[in-house]
């Protein structure tokens, strides 16, 4: 990577400015003035900077959208190869699921970025970010492409930041060092994406790329940063080894002690990379119960699937009361506690008596609890409904609930609703807001206690973590993905089970409606898993435990700390810029 003893000549015919009209390179010099003008913006001189930019006939710059479309135009194959990288790392997620693209993508973006001027990495991170989040998020193409493009602009915008930091940072005098930061940038641009905004969108994290890989077990560590890191870093390591590859060629050859520090950084990619393999996943239960999960299914697929009233929660109605005869003919052995889905009663079991007497009568002809994923207005705000999973007992009826916490914006409430319906007429196909919940999911279920989480909350670190933390045996993900059916958006919410798995060291059930249902042990293996579409039912027996792992004792203390050293490393980069400036003006 450039420092700032690297000199003008190196800068010009080495690494991935290499071959690249002087033009469109960022100004080099000797010394730490090689850092940008602005520390943040064009290098002062560049040709790409501002002070080089054609004035207009009236002898004003140009506009913004001008010099914007400019950059675009220099920017053309580096924007196209991290297009291509972009697309690499969305076929490392489900329903592709080649995690080692991971590796290749994130060491691009590094090269991609390396030694640019902030703007120009901006604009690389945005070129990567957009196809990256297009193919990932392809499935909210049920609402509408608009959705998906929309979508994946904002996200990009994060990885747009991540793209200048990564440009900074590898400016900084320590070379072996850049493989740590570009590390520390991925999880600084996960931290802010997975709160921002309208509390966040994790889909696409290094994490849920890996959940099957030699970097899972590092979950147990420090959760899905961890993991994340792990890949980043690895990745960074294979972009230095490039790099330094790239730089023997362009000096005249290679030669194996010239290769010595490549070869380094391979090793210290390899290592990192099977690092998880020595961490222990705890797994030993301390007890035993046994489930059964009800898939009902659903009349269609797409916006539409809940089809008329009544009609899915028949379906788990009927699936249930199928259950029951099986294990009174003997065929299945009881179990001690049954999980439905979110919305699997479709109406209000408590407004509609019909409703209630049907999943009454399912439960009563079990004999054991079930847990009761339901649609509920609020009691106390008017137009308001809650989205519940409900602890319904054969003797005493409904009991203790959890209201899902985390509703996901756009789909379950609207924000500015007043404003953007009438702009956006489809909006008004989400007739009603959902009211989020104030406290984790700890649910008794008969004999256990189960960590309840609905649907996209189990994306979201702390939600799933609070809810082992408050004492739950093993984990539960109420769902319902019928809208996204046969579109790769069950897989890509199932890894995130195997994930939550190993990270707390509990078995995690997922329910759901019309697919995919699963049972994955605290491995991450998944035992069985349901097809989409059908209706069936799931027995097991899964192990309860109430050890805690690392992860869960240190909760987001690894996130906040790496985040942070990213944040750090581009503010030391900033101000090693400005230093060399002002040594500049005193020369």
């Amino acid at each position: 990577m450039p420092s700032g003893s690297d000199t003008t000549a190196e800068a010009a015919s080495s690494g991935p400015d290499a071959g690249r009209p002087a033009a469109d390179r960022p100004a080099a010099r000797p010394g730490p003035a090689a850092a940008p003008r602005d520390g943040g913006g064009e290098a002062a001189g560049s040709a790409s900077g501002p002070a080089a930019a054609p004035a207009s006939p009236e002898g004003e710059r140009p506009g913004r959208l001008r010099r914007l479309g400019a950059l675009a135009c220099r920017e053309a194959r580096r924007s196209a190869l991290a297009a291509v990288s972009g697309l690499a790392l969305g076929f490392a997620f489900p329903p592709f699921g080649v995690w080692p693209l991971s590796l290749p993508a994130v060491a691009a973006l590094a090269l991609l970025t390396h030694g640019r001027t902030a703007r120009q990495g901006a604009w690389t991170g945005f070129a990567f970010g957009v196809p990256f989040f297009v193919l990932l998020l392809k499935w909210l193409s049920v609402v509408g492409w608009d959705a998906v493009v929309g979508l994946s602009v904002i996200e990009a915008a994060f990885l747009a930041l991540m793209g200048a930091g990564l440009a900074l940072v590898s400016r900084l005098p320590v070379r072996a060092l850049w493989p740590l930061w570009t590390a520390c940038l991925w999880v600084a641009e996960e931290w802010a994406r997975d709160r921002v905004p309208f509390g966040g969108f994790p889909w696409g994290r290094l994490a849920f790329a890996n959940t099957g890989s030699p970097f899972t077990p590092l979950a147990a560590l420090g959760g899905a940063p961890l993991v994340s890191f792990g890949v980043a870093l690895a990745g960074g390591a294979l972009a230095a080894a490039a790099l330094t590859l790239w730089r023997l060629r362009a000096a005249g050859g290679l030669s194996p002690r010239g290769a010595l520090p490549a070869a380094g950084a391979v090793a210290a990619a390899a290592a990192v990379t099977v690092s998880g393999y020595a961490v222990p996943i705890p797994t030993a239960a301390d007890d035993s119960v046994d489930i059964a999960v009800v898939q009902g299914n659903v009349q269609q697929a797409g916006m539409d699937f809940l089809g008329r009233p009544m009609k899915i929660l028949n379906n788990h109605v009927d699936a249930t009361l199928g259950l029951a005869k099986d294990i009174k003919a003997g065929r299945i052995k009881k179990p001690d506690l049954v999980i439905w889905p979110e919305n699997a009663s479709d109406l209000d079991p408590f407004e509609y008596r019909e409703a209630y007497a049907r999943i009454d009568g399912a439960v009563k002809a079990l004999g054991v609890p079930v847990l009761v994923g339901a649609l509920v207005d609020h009691p106390a705000k008017k137009g308001y409904v809650e989205n519940q999973g409900i602890v319904w007992d054969p003797k005493s009826g409904p009991g203790a609930s959890y209201t899902k916490q985390h509703p996901v914006p756009f789909g379950e409430y609207v924000p500015f609703r007043q404003e953007l319906s009438k702009v956006i007429t489809r909006l008004q196909r989400v007739p009603r807001d959902f009211y989020p919940g104030d406290h984790t999911g700890l649910l008794k279920v008969g004999p256990a206690r189960l960590g309840d989480v609905i649907c996209f909350e189990v994306a979201y670190d702390e939600i799933v973590r609070d809810t082992v933390n408050a004492g739950a045996r093993a984990i539960v993900v109420q769902t319902n993905n019928a809208t996204y059916g046969r579109s790769g958006q069950p897989e890509q919410q199932l890894v995130m089970s195997r994930l939550r798995a190993i990270e707390h060291g509990r078995p995690v059930i997922t329910a759901a409606t019309s697919g995919i249902s699963a049972v994955v042990s605290p491995d991450g293996t998944i035992e069985q898993r349901t097809k989409e579409f059908t209706q069936d039912v799931l027995t097991a027996r899964i192990p309860l435990r109430d050890g805690t792992t690392l992860a869960d004792r240190v909760g987001a203390i690894p996130e906040w700390v790496l985040a942070m050293v990213g944040v750090l490393s581009c503010a030391a980069a900033i101000m090693i810029g400005r230093r060399g400036r002002t040594d500049e003006k005193g020369q």
